[in-house]
């Protein structure tokens, strides 16, 4: 009995090997078989949250309550600074208030340049320094991403100039201290260890 309860255990471990080198091949099969394209845009909207692309431009997201039948289609939350008052942009496909007429290049080329394809430049706090790190398949997957989203008309306020009202929620961020202001507004602070 003993040997035979021994034999039996050994069988059903037998068949558990089996059954799961079956699954696992079953499961190589099928991720062959995945759509690359489908895969590029996952990846695009993983690197979407973990950044934190969602915290800005889905309304909600800064609130607690993120509306995702909005996703990334821009706030009316001004970020108030040095450089003027600023919104997070609608970066849906809609053609008149997103990014609908922009190109797969044009998007990745702000995103790795800070530069609009007007020419005009990303202001704070968009954090394009960031995404100008991004590998080209990491950019091209979040910019797939983004050009995958349903257009959600939305026009964001424009930005406005520094002193300039705005009636809406800002966020103010006060103008830095010596030692994080930028060489564009004074000099640079005294190296660590010496006093001035």
């Amino acid at each position: 009995m003993k040997v035979g309860g021994r034999f039996l255990g050994v069988a059903f471990l037998a068949m558990g090997i089996a059954a799961a080198g079956l699954s696992l091949g079953a499961g190589t099969k099928d991720a062959k078989k995945a759509d690359p394209a489908k895969s590029e845009i996952e990846r695009g909207r993983y690197l979407m949250i973990t950044m934190g692309c969602n915290d800005c431009h889905t309304p909600g997201t800064l609130y607690g309550e993120p509306d995702f039948s909005r996703m990334l289609s821009g706030s009316e939350l001004g970020w108030r600074g040095p450089w003027g008052t600023t919104f997070a942009r609608n970066l849906t496909p809609d053609p008149e208030t997103g990014l609908g007429t922009w190109t797969a290049e044009e998007i990745a080329n702000a995103l790795r340049s800070g530069v609009r394809k007007d020419g005009s430049v990303l202001k704070p706090p968009m954090p394009w320094p960031n995404t100008s790190q991004l590998t080209e398949a990491d950019l091209h997957a979040l910019v797939a991403f983004i050009r995958s989203l349903p257009p959600v008309k939305h026009a964001v306020p424009a930005a406005l100039p520094p002193g300039g009202e705005y009636a809406g929620p800002v966020v103010p961020l006060p103008a830095p201290g010596k030692w994080d202001a930028p060489a564009s507004m004074s000099a640079p602070p005294p190296a660590a260890g010496t006093t001035k």
